[in-house]
């Protein structure tokens, strides 16, 4: 079974998937990943004037990696795989950031996952307003301001609402014990 956590900046999925290691045994894993790929990909970020579209294609490159290296070979053998950030994250991202170079730019982001990706098995989406994120990510990056956020929680919600039974939501704006013992409950419930 797959499992990922997604949200905007700042939502706390990441300290829900540190906690979830110590009460769940699983293969956790993350993007973008420690590969060079993901090292490319933590370039880009903070290159503030990195064309989206080449974005796009590193962030591509690491979920393939990603996929080959770690996905497939757990799941093969029987893991549960749980996931800080996934597909849905490069939908939300860099549909917010191609929005104003490509008609339909999430789609064409879904389009190129399509033939190869595996998708998950239950997403956990951690629910925070992009002021609340922006305030607890520090805005140290450009994919971190408010304005931008809106636009990716705004893909987000398009993406619950085409698949409700794959997501569940969480409030994020509940104590991290809380949103803890959610995500806990969802993949207990799921398996």
């Amino acid at each position: 079974m797959l499992v990922t956590l997604e949200g905007i900046d700042g939502s706390g999925k990441t300290t829900a998937w540190e906690g979830l290691r110590e009460s769940l045994d699983a293969t956790f894993t993350r993007e973008p990943t420690d590969s060079w790929y993901g090292e490319a990909v933590d370039r880009s970020i903070a290159d503030d004037d990195a064309d989206p579209l080449a974005e796009l294609f590193l962030y591509t490159a690491d979920h393939a990696d990603h996929l080959s290296r770690v996905v497939r070979p757990a799941l093969s053998a029987g893991d549960l795989v749980v996931s800080d950030r996934y597909s849905d994250s490069r939908y939300a991202y860099q549909g917010a950031t191609l929005a104003d170079v490509l008609d339909d730019a999430m789609g064409y982001v879904r389009e190129i996952h399509e033939p190869f990706t595996r998708p998950p098995d239950l997403t956990l989406y951690f629910d925070v307003p992009p002021e609340v994120g922006a305030e607890r990510s520090g805005m140290t990056n450009k994919f971190e301001g408010v304005a931008y956020l809106e636009r990716v929680r705004e893909n987000y919600e398009r993406l619950v609402a085409a698949d409700p039974d794959r997501f569940v939501r969480i409030d994020a704006t509940d104590s991290p014990a809380e949103v803890l013992a959610a995500a806990e409950r969802a993949i207990a419930d799921a398996r």
